[in-house]
């Protein structure tokens, strides 16, 4: 057996040699002699002429392969679909058109020992394609798509965010206390240190410390984990994009959500106004604002308020076949009336405004709403994609918040906050009046890749155990 070399050295890829030659008139030769690499994805053989398609990261080129001119032609015309090769030759345009390399030597760079699928009809396979994406990626051209619009969108968010003025920063994984949302964490322990350690299910707290730090506008995007379900919108570790800016309010993140997204869109997609499960998707700014408990009037026909008796809120949620809980009080019950009858409901996007101050522990008392926050989500197709507060500020009000968070997750409410001395600390040292804005990135994919399951956008995503076969 041929030894595979230890390196390589393609000079042109697919794309560069489609960018210079596609021009060429059928049947044309132009004397300039290229090399390039990777996998043969299509082999046919005409008695002493054979075909490749070789395909790299960049596109397809065709290998032109008359026995004459290429060394070893019956080892070549033995290749498997999916072998790595490195071939030299003519760039040239067959009688067809069709953009080839005439190949005069070739090598093997690595051999698949495994039957590579046709590359013309991919994997049908779903789960197949999630456990072996290493396949998906070369057979899949939509998973191709779907992942080069994700590297995108991160770049443009940057771009986007550093032309503002943002720095990004890294703050830990690992936290001795899950905080900064409301949600199961995944719980670790550290040997050395004989501790039980979280991996982080939000990356507010450390970010909003960086503030009182004096960093005004600072950003991350990142992995937060979550130790819940799993469906088309959700996995246990997924991507978020957090920042905090100083001297500004929910409704200044307001108009940096809508400014920030729409850039991005028309960045990744050359335009805002998208197609999403064959629905037109519009991200142009301005956005439509609406509280919540104005569009659950739209939506459900009911009026809904924090400041009701709680017996009169059960009464409507029941009414509405929405499931209760006999501990919750007036804001849970209002928030889990929008969530089953009207979140759904709005394609948008909207930023839906005012949640109650119950299920909002982090955000600051609406001025002129009582029983109410200053916070929105942003809602597109369906589904929240951002979320965003005016800051609380008060390190005593959120004492008494992180107090009865605490008494909840006593209670058995395994998604409540604990009280985290250090970051009440930290408040008083001073946090300037703050707005602060999350956006789930792999949703935000989701839309621009027009895809459904939030699998299709995540490399490898979280699945169970393979069966043994």
């Amino acid at each position: 057996m041929t030894e595979v070399p230890y390196r390589f050295e393609p000079t042109a890829t697919a794309a560069e040699l489609h960018d210079r030659f596609d021009d060429l008139e059928p049947g044309a030769e132009t004397d300039e002699t290229v090399t390039v690499a990777g996998r043969l994805m299509l082999r046919r053989v005409q008695g002493k002429l054979a075909f490749g398609q070789l395909q790299d990261s960049t596109g397809r080129v065709q290998l032109f392969c008359p026995a004459q001119v290429t060394e070893r032609f019956d080892e070549f015309t033995e290749l498997n679909l999916g072998d790595w090769i490195g071939a030299t030759g003519e760039v040239m345009k067959t009688r067809k058109g069709e953009l080839s390399v005439k190949v005069r030597e070739w090598v093997l760079l690595a051999a698949t020992r495994r039957q590579f699928p046709d590359k013309w009809h991919g994997m049908s396979d779903v789960d197949t394609r999630y456990r072996q994406r290493y396949v998906d990626l070369w057979v899949t051209e939509e998973a191709r798509r779907a992942f080069e619009a994700r590297s995108k969108t991160l770049r443009a968010m940057r771009r986007a965010l550093e032309g503002r003025g943002f720095i990004e920063v890294e703050t830990p994984v690992l936290q001795s206390i899950p905080g900064g949302a409301l949600a199961r964490p995944f719980v670790s322990h550290h040997n050395t240190l004989d501790m039980e350690l979280y991996l982080r299910i939000a990356i507010e707290l450390h970010l909003k410390r960086l503030v009182v730090a004096g960093l005004e506008k600072v950003f991350e995007i990142g992995r937060v984990f979550r130790n819940e379900g799993i469906g088309p919108r959700w996995n246990p570790e997924f991507t978020m994009l957090e920042l905090y800016q100083a001297y500004a309010d929910y409704e200044d993140m307001m108009r940096l959500t809508e400014e920030l997204l729409s850039e991005v869109a028309a960045e990744v997609c050359g335009t805002t106004k998208l197609t999403y499960g064959d629905r037109p998707l519009d991200l142009t700014p301005p956005w439509r604002r609406a509280s919540l408990t104005e569009l659950v009037a739209e939506h459900a026909g009911v009026e809904v308020d924090v400041n009701m008796p709680v017996d009169e809120l059960r009464t409507i949620a029941k009414g509405l076949d929405v499931h209760v809980e006999d501990d919750w009080g007036p804001g849970k019950l209002v928030l889990e009336i929008y969530e089953k009858t009207t979140e759904g409901e709005l394609w948008g996007p909207v930023f839906v405004t005012d949640y109650p101050q119950e299920v909002s522990p982090l955000a600051r008392a609406h001025r002129s709403k009582p029983g109410y926050v200053e916070r929105f989500e942003a809602i597109i197709a369906g589904r929240e994609l951002a979320n965003a507060f005016s800051e609380l500020t008060d390190p005593d009000e959120q004492r008494v918040r992180f107090e009865e968070q605490a008494r909840l997750k006593a209670a058995g409410d395994e998604e409540a906050m604990l009280v985290d001395e250090d970051y009440l600390r930290a408040l008083e040292y001073g946090l300037p009046p703050t707005g602060g804005l999350g956006v789930g990135v792999d949703r935000f994919v989701m839309l621009l890749a027009d895809a459904h399951n939030i699998r299709d956008v995540i490399l490898f995503p979280t699945l169970r155990p393979e069966q043994p076969s």
